[in-house]
C-alpha cells in the first residue's frame, strides 16, 4: 500500500506537471493563433483580442474565411431570410430586445443572440465542409460556448487548410501523399502529411548549413538558428550566419523574428515562447508556414527560380542585358552616320549591307530581347522580395527604349540611303552614257579623219573631192553628241560624281579634236573651191554676154561643164567660203547669178559690176540677210519636242555661220559716199542680230525646261 501511495503521488505530480505544460502550450497556441488571425483580419479592419470570446458570435470567423478564400459568405439575417427559418416579424422582435441579457449573461446585440451566433458559426463550419475539410467532434455550440480546446483545434484546422504549402512537386514530395483537403482534425489532432510537407521544405531550404539539422518542429527550432538559416537562404544580405553561430538562443530568435517582420512575416511568436525545453509544435508550424507563404517559391508545374539559383540567373541576366545594350548603342551610332561614299558601287554595297543587317542580325537580337524579358519575369519575384537590387537601366523597359532608338535610326538611315543610291545610280547611268557617246564620237572623228586624209590626197592629185558631205555629216553628229555630253558632264559635276573630272577631261579632249577637225575641214575644202584662172575667164565672158543680151541668155554648156568639174556639191551650200568670192570678178551681180548655174544660191555671189543701171546697183548694195527663225516655225505634229528643239538650235548655228561668211566678204566702203551707200546694210545687220538674240533667249529657255524634269527626278 505504501508503494502504491508513492506511485500515486508520483503520478499525480506528473499529471499536474503535464497539465501545467499543456496549459502553457495552450497559452502559446492561443497567442500565436490570435496573431495569425489578426494579420488576416486587419485586411477588413477587424481585430480579435480574446480568441475564445471574439469568435463566439461567428462574425469574425466568417470574415476570416472570406479573407482567406476570397469568397463572400452569408450572414445570419440573410441566411435566415433565405431559408425562411424565421419571419421578418420575428427577426424584428429579436432586434428590439437589445437591453435584455441572454442565457450567456451578456447584453443582446443586433444579430448576436445565441441563435444568431449558432447560425453564423454553422455557416463557417458548413463552408469548411464544402471545401472538403472534415471536422470531427467540432460543433457550432462548442465555438459559441468558447471551448478553448475545440476553438484552438478549429483554428489549427483552418491553418492547415489555408496556410500550409500545396506545391508538392516543387519539393520532391511523393505524389501519393495526402492533400490538404484530406486533413482529419479532431480538436488538437494534427495532419502529418501537411507537417511533413512543411518539414521537407525546411530541410531542403537549410541544407548545407553547418551544424544545423531540421528533424522536427520542436526542439530543433529552440536555438533560433533554423529560423535564421531559412531567412539567410532567401535574403543572405540580412543575416550574418557567423554571428548567429555565437549568439544566444534569445538573441537569435529575436533577430530572426525582427528580420522576418521586415520581410512581411507577422511576429506570431516571441523568443520566450520558443526558447523552452519543448516548444509548441503547432505554434512553430504556424510561424514556419508563414515564412513559407511570404518567401518566393517555384509555382507548381511552372517555371521559376529557386533560392539556390538566384545569383546564377541574376548574373546571366546582367550579362545578357549588358551585351544587348552595348550592341544596340553601337549600331545606333552606325545608323546615325550620314557620311556616304560618292561611288555608286560602294554606295550600293553600303545599302546591301544595311539590308543584310536588317534581315539577318535584327531577328536574333529580337529573340535575345524576348529571352531577357522572360528571365526578368522569373527574377521579378526576387526583385520584389528584395533579394536582387535592380540597377538603373536594367529593366526590360529600358532595353525597349534603346531598341526603339535603334529602329528609328534604321528607318531614318534607310530613308536617306535609298534616295542616295537612286541618285548615284542615275549619275552612273549618265556617266555610262557619256562613255558610250564619247566612244561613238571618237569613232566618227576617226572616220572623218580618214575621209579627210583621202580628200587631201585627191586634192594633191588634182581630183574632185568625194567625202565632203560624208565628213560634214560626221562632224555634225559628233557636235550633237558633244553638246549632250557637255550637259551630262555638268550634271555629274553638280552631283559630285566621283569620276566627274575624268569624264570632263575626256569631253574636253573630244571638243578640241572636233574643233581641230572643223578647222582642217574648212581649210581643205576652201582651197578646193577656189576657181582656176580658166574657169574665171569663162564665167566672166558668160556674164558679159548675158548682160549685153539683156540677161536672156544662160551660161554656155562649156561653163556648166567647167563648173561641174571645178565646184563640188558643197559649193552650193551656205558654207561657201571666202575663197570663192575672191576668184570671181568684181563685175558679177546678183541679178545675173540665176543664169550661170542653178546649183549656186544668189546670196552667196558677192560681186559688183559697172555699167548696170541705178536700180540694179541699189539692189546690189543691199545685203541679202536671212532673218533667224523662231521656234514656232519648226513646230510640226509629226515631230517630238526634242526634234523640234534640235532643228531650232541647228538653224541658229547655221545662221551664225552664214552671217560670219557674209560679214567677212562684204565691203563697207572706202569714202563717205560709199560708206553711206552701205548704211542700210549696217542697219539690217544690227536688226538681224537683235532678232537673233531673241531667238537665242528662246532657245535657252527651251533648254532649261528640257532639263528641269531630269533634275527633279
Amino acid at each position: 500500500m505504501q508503494s502504491f501511495a508513492k506511485d500515486e503521488k508520483r503520478w499525480s505530480g506528473e499529471l499536474v506537471e503535464l497539465m501545467c505544460c499543456m496549459d502553457e502550450r495552450d497559452k502559446v497556441q492561443k497567442k500565436t493563433f490570435t496573431k495569425w488571425i489578426n494579420q488576416h483580419l486587419m485586411k477588413v479592419r477587424k481585430h480579435v483580442n480574446d480568441l475564445y470570446e471574439d469568435l463566439r458570435d461567428g462574425h469574425n470567423l466568417i470574415s476570416l474565411l472570406e479573407v482567406l478564400s476570397g469568397d463572400t459568405l452569408p450572414r445570419e439575417r440573410d441566411f435566415l431570410k433565405t431559408l425562411r427559418l424565421v419571419s421578418s416579424t420575428e427577426a424584428c422582435a429579436y432586434e428590439q430586445h437589445e437591453d435584455v441579457e441572454d442565457e450567456d449573461k451578456g447584453p443582446r446585440e443586433k444579430g448576436r443572440m445565441r441563435f444568431h451566433r449558432l447560425q453564423n458559426v454553422q455557416i463557417a463550419l458548413d463552408y469548411l465542409k464544402k471545401r472538403q475539410v472534415k471536422l470531427v467532434n467540432i460543433r457550432n455550440d462548442d465555438i459559441t460556448d468558447g471551448n478553448p480546446k475545440l476553438t484552438l483545434g478549429l483554428i489549427w484546422t483552418i491553418i492547415l487548410h489555408f496556410q500550409l504549402p500545396k506545391e508538392k512537386a516543387v519539393y520532391n514530395v511523393p505524389p501519393n501523399r495526402s492533400k490538404i483537403s484530406d486533413i482529419h482534425v479532431t480538436g488538437e489532432s494534427e495532419d502529418m502529411s501537411a507537417k511533413e510537407r512543411l518539414l521537407l521544405w525546411s530541410q531542403q531550404t537549410t541544407e548545407g548549413y553547418a551544424g544545423i539539422h531540421c528533424e522536427n518542429f520542436t526542439t530543433c527550432w529552440r536555438d533560433g538558428r533554423l529560423f535564421n538559416a531559412i531567412i539567410h537562404k532567401y535574403r543572405p544580405d540580412l543575416i550574418d550566419m557567423n554571428t548567429v553561430a555565437v549568439q544566444s538562443n534569445l538573441a537569435n530568435l529575436e533577430h530572426a523574428f525582427f528580420v522576418a517582420e521586415k520581410l512581411g512575416v507577422a511576429r506570431l511568436l516571441d523568443p520566450e515562447d520558443v526558447d523552452v525545453s519543448s516548444p509548441d509544435e503547432k505554434s512553430v508550424i504556424t510561424y514556419v508556414s508563414s515564412l513559407y507563404d511570404a518567401f518566393p517559391k517555384v509555382p507548381e508545374g511552372g517555371e521559376g527560380i529557386s533560392a539556390n539559383d538566384v545569383e546564377v540567373k541574376w548574373v546571366e541576366y546582367q550579362n545578357m542585358v549588358n551585351y544587348l545594350m552595348q550592341w544596340i548603342r553601337h549600331h545606333v551610332t552606325i545608323m546615325s552616320d550620314r557620311t556616304f561614299p560618292n561611288n555608286p558601287v560602294e554606295m550600293k554595297a553600303l545599302y546591301n549591307q544595311y539590308l543584310q543587317f536588317k534581315e539577318t542580325e535584327i531577328p536574333p537580337k529580337e529573340t535575345d530581347k524576348l529571352k531577357i524579358e522572360r528571365l526578368y519575369e522569373l527574377l521579378e519575384v526576387w526583385i520584389e522580395f528584395g533579394r536582387i537590387k535592380l540597377p538603373q537601366g536594367y529593366h526590360p523597359n529600358d532595353i525597349e527604349k534603346e531598341w526603339g532608338k535603334l529602329i528609328i535610326a534604321m528607318l531614318e538611315r534607310e530613308k536617306t540611303l535609298r534616295p542616295e543610291v537612286e541618285w548615284l545610280e542615275m549619275l552612273q547611268q549618265i556617266a555610262n552614257r557619256i562613255q558610250r557617246d564619247s566612244r561613238s564620237c571618237e569613232d566618227k572623228l576617226i572616220l572623218a579623219r580618214n575621209a579627210l586624209q583621202a580628200d587631201t590626197k585627191r586634192l594633191e592629185s588634182g581630183l574632185q573631192f568625194q567625202h565632203e558631205a560624208e565628213i560634214a555629216g560626221y562632224l555634225l553628229e559628233s557636235e550633237n553628241l558633244l553638246r549632250q555630253q557637255v550637259i551630262d558632264a555638268q550634271i555629274l559635276i553638280d552631283g559630285k560624281y566621283y569620276q566627274a573630272d575624268q569624264l570632263v577631261q575626256r569631253v574636253a579632249k573630244l571638243r578640241d579634236e572636233l574643233m581641230a577637225m572643223r578647222t582642217e575641214f574648212s581649210s581643205l575644202y576652201s582651197k578646193g573651191h577656189t576657181l582656176t584662172t580658166e574657169q574665171t575667164k569663162l564665167m566672166i565672158s558668160g556674164i558679159t554676154e548675158s548682160l549685153n543680151s539683156g540677161f536672156t541668155t544662160n551660161l554656155t554648156p562649156e561653163l556648166n561643164a567647167a563648173m561641174t568639174q571645178g565646184l563640188t556639191p558643197s559649193l552650193t551650200s551656205s558654207s561657201l567660203t571666202s575663197g570663192l568670192s575672191s576668184g570671181l570678178t568684181s563685175r558679177l551681180t546678183p541679178a545675173m547669178t540665176p543664169a550661170y548655174t542653178p546649183g549656186m544660191p544668189p546670196q552667196l555671189i558677192q560681186s559688183y559690176v559697172t555699167g548696170v543701171d541705178g536700180g540694179t546697183l541699189q539692189t546690189l548694195k543691199h545685203m541679202q540677210i536671212r532673218k533667224p527663225l523662231m521656234k514656232s516655225a519648226f513646230v510640226d505634229q509629226n515631230l517630238t519636242e526634242e526634234e523640234v528643239n534640235m532643228k531650232f538650235v541647228q538653224d541658229l548655228l547655221n545662221w551664225v555661220e552664214e552671217m560670219q561668211v557674209q560679214l567677212d566678204r562684204v565691203e563697207w566702203g572706202s569714202d563717205l559716199p560709199s560708206v553711206e551707200s552701205h548704211l542700210e546694210n549696217h542697219k539690217n545687220v544690227h536688226k538681224a542680230i537683235e532678232e537673233f538674240e531673241s531667238s537665242l533667249k528662246e532657245a535657252k529657255i527651251s533648254e532649261v525646261w528640257r532639263h528641269i524634269p531630269h533634275f527633279l527626278s
